[in-house]
């Protein structure tokens, strides 16, 4: 069995990487579906408010805590006592990267090239820009909900194998 110290960075992978998880989950079963509801400009005004509040040193702690709590967790569980949970962390971290990978090739251009097209004067550019937007980035959000909100399930399943810290 792992020590209190593997397994308190393996509950904080599990937690940044939740808060991650959740953060997609929420802009697929709501943020998104509801923007889809709203006009045009509204839809790409608010994104671009999004775009720019997400920056913020809360989201990157977790965003990029992450991969480095479960890389460190991967480390300090390859001894046998915690070879358990080694592949349920494994499987995480790829998970994780395929989030991470879509992330950064798909959705944050898009919010980049949604960002650069300058303020929706008439209600037909907002059209426009919402058309090139919309779809693809929902599409992709949702796959790296799914990779994301799967990292974390692995994460769960290694916390139970991993089972509790004796007292000392």
């Amino acid at each position: 069995m792992p020590g209190a110290f593997s397994c308190a960075v393996l509950a904080l992978a599990t937690l940044a990487t939740g808060h991650q998880a959740g953060l997609f989950y929420g802009y697929a079963i709501s943020v998104m579906p509801g923007l889809a509801r709203a006009d045009a400009r509204t839809e790409v005004t608010a994104m671009r408010r999004i775009n720019t509040a997400i920056q913020n040193p809360w989201f990157f702690a977790t965003f990029l805590g992450a991969p480095l709590f479960i890389l460190a967790a991967a480390g300090l569980h390859l001894q046998p006592a915690g070879r358990a949970a080694l592949p349920w962390i494994v499987a995480a971290l790829v998970l994780y990267a395929t989030m991470f990978t879509v992330t950064a090739t798909v959705n944050v251009p898009l919010n980049e090239r949604l960002d650069a097209t300058g303020a929706a004067g008439a209600p037909d550019d907002a059209g426009e820009i919402r058309e090139r937007f919309h779809d693809r980035w929902v599409r992709w959000n949702n796959v790296r909900a799914i990779a994301c909100a799967s990292a974390f399930g692995c994460l769960v399943v290694a916390l139970c194998v991993t089972g509790p810290t004796p007292a000392p």
